[in-house]
């Protein structure tokens, strides 16, 4: 078993927690990705003659799954419900031809990753994002290399902000939920990660339905990933 690491994120300490892994959002936590979807849901909108939309309302309405991001752009845009297998066929077609072309990582999450791997905590990355489209886009950011596991929104049968993904995520890694450390961006990983009696800590940068994060309840909110695990 990993030796207790002295942790300190924020204002909080994680240190009697006694975690042994960690695991980590996409969207909005680890890489922006707003410009991809902009992109992604500018072409599919284009293909079935609808106007598109502005990144104001991406911003606002990613996190809950590609599915969820279409339905709502369908109605915001006017669009016939009807369209959604439609949209959903281009969309996903489209944002594969995209992927990563339009998004970066933030600064400080290659240290963060690195101090946490450092530190001896076992890593996931738990998306909301199809699978499909989150491990190519872990390997064009050079990512992909610290995570021992990959789970998208389609891996399980519910996704965060139920706590079944989570859950499922500590099975795989072998580790207690109260032992693994949730980071993310939104009120869907903080509301999963309660459910899941794991320990959060959000990212004040992503995307949060446009509410101020710091009003999410979690162990500490950081503005870099490196400033969430400093040894003692």
């Amino acid at each position: 078993m990993t030796a207790p690491t002295a942790l300190t994120a924020s204002s909080a300490s994680l240190a009697p927690l006694n975690l042994q892994a960690a695991i980590v959002d996409l969207d909005g936590t680890m890489v922006d990705t707003i410009g991809d979807f902009v992109v992604a849901l500018g072409l599919t909108l284009g293909e079935l003659g609808l106007p598109a939309v502005e990144r104001a309302f991406v911003e606002r309405t990613v996190g809950k799954g590609s599915e969820h991001l279409l339905r709502c752009t369908l109605a915001h845009v006017g669009g016939d419900a009807a369209l959604y297998d439609a949209a959903w066929a281009a969309y996903q077609r489209h944002y594969l031809v995209i992927n990563g072309q339009h998004s970066a990582v933030y600064p400080g999450v290659v240290e963060g990753l690195q101090q946490l791997r450092a530190a001896g905590l076992r890593l996931a990355c738990l998306t909301n994002k199809p699978t499909a489209f989150a491990r190519p886009l872990l390997a064009a950011k050079g990512l992909d290399g610290y995570f021992e596991v990959v789970f998208g929104g389609d891996a399980f049968a519910r996704k965060k902000p139920d706590p079944l993904p989570l859950l499922e995520t500590c099975r795989a890694l072998g580790t207690a939920p109260a032992a693994t450390l949730m980071v993310g961006d939104s009120r869907n990983d903080a509301e999963a990660a309660h459910a899941a009696g794991c320990p959060v800590v959000l990212v004040s940068y992503g995307y949060n339905h446009g509410e101020p994060i710091r009003d999410v309840p979690a162990q500490a909110c950081v503005d870099r990933l490196d400033e969430l695990l400093r040894s003692s």
